[in-house]
């Protein structure tokens, strides 16, 4: 695969402030995995800048430990428009350490009551050692849009249209 980044886009019913408000609590975010592999959030704490630490707690049956926790970065933090954050792990003594690939999404209100998402997962900046033992992307491509309906489904009034 040459393209180094996947992105799917949902019109959502809701305005942009309600939608980066649940973007940014991370205790939403195991709600709106679209892969099941996120399990809680370690840190609860609402996100509300760029350089934030935050934790999840993790499941994947082909981890190592099948459990385990990753540490997130907060990158892009602008309310009402966008929200992105790398993803890494902590290592001994609290090092950080990223893998090179992040998730954002996209913000754009239509009119005072609906808002049009786009959730991209980009792995450019991953270095050649970590892609000879992680494909990327790490799930299909319907993980996106199910993310993006998860979302929806924690807004009210549930109604998409996916673009």
């Amino acid at each position: 695969m040459d393209q180094e980044n996947v992105s799917a886009t949902l019109t959502v019913a809701a305005p942009a402030a309600r939608v980066f408000a649940v973007l940014a609590d991370p205790t939403t975010h195991s709600a709106i995995d679209g892969t099941g592999w996120v399990q809680e959030a370690a840190d609860r704490a609402p996100l509300t800048e760029a350089g934030q630490i935050f934790r999840m707690d993790m499941y994947h049956p082909n981890h190592p430990n099948g459990d385990y926790r990753v540490a997130n970065k907060v990158q892009v933090f602008d309310p009402p428009r966008a929200i992105a954050w790398l993803t890494g792990e902590e290592k001994e003594g609290g090092r950080l350490e990223f893998g090179g690939w992040f998730w954002r999404y996209d913000l754009v209100p239509l009119d005072p009551a609906q808002t049009e998402v786009t959730l991209t997962y980009d792995w450019s900046a991953v270095p050649q050692f970590i892609r000879e033992y992680l494909q990327f992307p790490p799930f299909g491509p319907e993980h996106l849009i199910n993310s993006l309906h998860h979302l929806a489904k924690l807004l009210p009034g549930h109604r998409t249209d996916a673009t």
